[in-house]
């Protein structure tokens, strides 16, 4: 996927990096081929760690909460129904089968 993010970026673009489960259980990562991208656009690339901004989930959900229930963010959900559906469900994110967060409803309010 990299590869056709960096073939569309824009001049001096910028790309966060965060999470590689797709590569996890691989015997042989995939690569990215088209690297002369990053040099000729002039492209910045950095990795994060969630922890690292922990802090700022607080003032996050006050900003992000009223925006949901204005629709003006939406998210997708994939929902397992079931706790015997739980392991196929994690199965299923080391193989990009869900489409969104993966959650287990194990019981209805």
């Amino acid at each position: 996927m990299l590869d056709a993010v960096l073939f569309n970026m824009r001049m001096h673009g910028r790309i966060a990096v965060c999470g590689m489960i797709s590569q996890y259980n691989l015997q042989q990562p995939e690569g990215v081929h088209n690297l002369v991208h990053m040099v000729v656009r002039q492209i910045h690339m950095v990795g994060f760690l969630v922890h690292d901004y922990f802090q700022l989930y607080p003032k996050y959900i006050e900003m992000v909460f009223p925006l949901i229930r204005e629709g003006k963010v939406v998210y997708v959900e994939d929902i397992a129904e079931g706790i015997e559906n739980a392991a196929g469900a994690l199965i299923g994110l080391f193989s990009g089968k869900n489409i969104g967060k993966q959650v287990v409803l194990v019981a209805r309010e």
